[in-house]
């Protein structure tokens, strides 16, 4: 992974280039050709002057070297629009990729990455950060490869036609360096606080927007626009002063720079003069001198873009290059049955370690129950059975076979887990239901749907089954993104199901419905709820009472009321709090 990480942006794009990379390489053939295109007419116009010297007076002469520079003109613009056309289709093709990598890439990462790092920066790095390498991209690798290229042959042939000359077009080089050298002074300190600032205001920006609704409600609208002013004039400010700071020098390497005249003038003069030269080779250096900085001054302003690419690159591959969850692409053995044993498992989020030494039993066909306080780490060994996390030490088996030892697709064929914070996508019921078996029939969906309490608010949708949910489900109630969700996993039939409060969000009536399909539905299934009404859990074969990372006590119901522990504590505030519930209600 280090070694990776080490690699520059030209090879990554490379990678990313995949199977067209001719395409590239036939866009930078064709800007060369088009560079070329646009710099022989000096030659050209070179010839004309030396004949004219001459004495030379009849139209015939001149007249095929014209023709030949319109046709030269005409080229370059053809030269230029094909390549540009290439590079573009070329370029979009590679953004694909890039964005098709990291999505794949988010799938195979644990949960921890993802949840650690905000939406908003992800969300940039995949649309925005990508989408702004794409001029550059297709612009600056060709036009870069070809102003560089065809000014090197042209200076090559200055110093065929006279060193003397040739080292006096350059005589402007030195002050445009020391200009430039003056504006990369502090270079990576500024780039860098532009990248910072501008990753606070877009995932601020991002903050505001998703936020929207909660500021509302609790009247912190001016405090959070306040906020985002705040970012959004920091990511301007540090535009600003480094523009301010680097305007000087920059405006006098550009004025400077192109102005070979101040040096290859008096110096060819002189020599001129002395009978040093011939007029033919003074002409013939002053017309050619006037197109070779222009293209190395193009070359100069594709730097910055260059870094931009740079640094984008480095945001995608610093994702690419993150540790997977290591699983085999084949599984190693199958499990014998979909028993379930966690043994000594540790875990933790970076160095906190919340989970310490979890040893647990679940038998196939069996209702286990997790419960415990806020925070204690239930919801956290309920992912690492769904293989969202891996382990940091111990294991967890099924059927005797280490999770780690199945392929991903064996695994999740397994396991079906539902959380509380469910998501839908933006497409109708029927389809987001439809994702729990690939190719389940409309009947197959239906009947899911009833049995899990879904269809009768369904039907009552405007388009039904065909209703779209909108962006995360957001079109329907928390409670109703849950039971499709339930009907989604149920949909699945995978042997063991997962419940991670999964019906935090649903009245008492609705899930009373639930508790009931769901019994239906897990007959001589592996069983795992995380509930937060205990009344939900009663007759679980097993329950474990989770505290502080640690299994506090096991056992059924009765058990664990009889023994007068935690459990029993938690119980008896579950009660109170229904009883004053209820005559509340009276």
């Amino acid at each position: 992974m280090n070694k990776e990480k080490k690699r520059s942006a030209l090879s990554w794009i490379w990678e990313f280039a995949d199977k067209h990379r001719p395409m590239m390489l036939l866009s930078v053939i064709m800007a060369v050709l088009g560079v070329v295109c646009g710099i022989l007419p000096y030659f050209l116009m070179g010839d004309i002057v030396k004949n004219l010297l001459s004495g030379i007076g009849e139209f015939g002469v001149y007249l095929t070297p014209l023709l030949i520079i319109a046709a030269l003109w005409l080229g370059k613009s053809l030269f230029h629009a094909i390549s540009t056309s290439i590079s573009h289709k070329a370029t979009f093709t590679v953004l694909g990729n890039i964005r098709k990598r990291i999505c794949e890439k988010l799938s195979k990462l644990p949960l921890g990455y993802v949840l650690d790092t905000p939406s908003g920066v992800l969300k940039n790095v995949i649309v925005e950060r990508i989408d702004s390498i794409e001029t550059t991209m297709a612009h600056v690798v060709p036009e870069f490869t070809s102003n560089l290229l065809v000014p090197v042959g042209l200076l090559v042939y200055l110093f065929v036609l006279d060193w003397r000359m040739a080292l006096a077009t350059l005589g402007t080089v030195p002050i445009g360096i020391i200009a430039f050298s003056v504006m990369m002074i502090g270079y990576e300190k500024s780039y860098g606080n532009t990248i910072v600032k501008t990753k606070a205001l877009n995932d601020t920006a991002v903050e505001y927007i998703n936020g929207i609704e909660v500021i509302k409600a609790f009247g912190k609208a001016q405090s959070s626009y306040d906020k985002f002013v705040v970012a959004a004039r920091e990511g301007a400010d540090c535009y600003i002063e480094w523009m301010r700071r680097c305007i000087v020098p920059q405006t006098l390497a550009m004025t400077v720079l192109p102005a070979t005249m101040l040096t290859v003038l008096p110096v060819g003069g002189i020599l001129f003069s002395n009978g040093m030269i011939a007029a033919d080779v003074f002409v013939q250096t002053i017309i050619l001198s006037v197109g070779l900085l222009a293209s190395l001054i193009t070359v100069g302003g594709y730097m910055d873009d260059i870094a931009k690419v740079g640094t984008i690159i480095g945001e995608v591959t610093d994702i690419l290059t993150q540790e997977e969850l290591i699983r085999p692409e084949n599984s190693k053995s199958v499990p014998k049955n979909n028993d379930i044993s966690l043994k000594g498992v540790t875990f933790g989020y970076h160095e906190k370690e919340v989970l310490h030494g979890i040893d647990m039993e679940i038998k196939e066909g069996t209702v286990t129950a997790l419960v415990g306080p806020s925070g204690s780490g239930k919801s956290t060994i309920a992912k690492l059975i769904a293989s969202l996390w891996d382990v940091k030490d111990g294991s967890i088996s099924i059927g005797g076979t280490d999770i780690r030892d199945m392929s991903m697709e064996d695994y999740n064929s397994r396991v079906a887990y539902v959380s509380q914070d469910n998501f839908l996508f933006d497409t109708t019921i029927m389809e987001n239901i439809r994702m729990g078996k690939a190719g389940a029939s409309d009947t197959e969906v239906i009947n899911a749907a009833k049995q899990c309490g879904c269809h009768e608010f369904i039907m009552g949708l405007e388009k039904g089954y065909d209703t779209v949910v909108g962006g995360a489900g957001g079109h329907l109630s928390g409670g109703e993104r849950q039971r499709i969700s339930i009907a989604r996993a149920m949909l699945k039939n995978a042997p063991i199901v997962i419940l991670d409060e999964a019906t935090a969000y649903t009245d008492p009536e609705n899930e009373a419905i639930i508790q009931a399909s769901v019994a239906r539905l897990v007959k001589d299934k592996t069983l795992i709820v995380i509930a937060h009404r205990l009344s939900t859990i009663t007759d679980s074969d097993k329950i474990y009472v989770i505290e502080d990372g640690r299994i506090n006590s096991g056992g059924t119901h009765s058990e664990l009321l009889s023994m007068n522990g935690l459990y029993a504590k938690m119980w008896q505030a579950h009660i109170s709090a229904k009883d004053r519930g209820g005559a509340e209600n009276v």
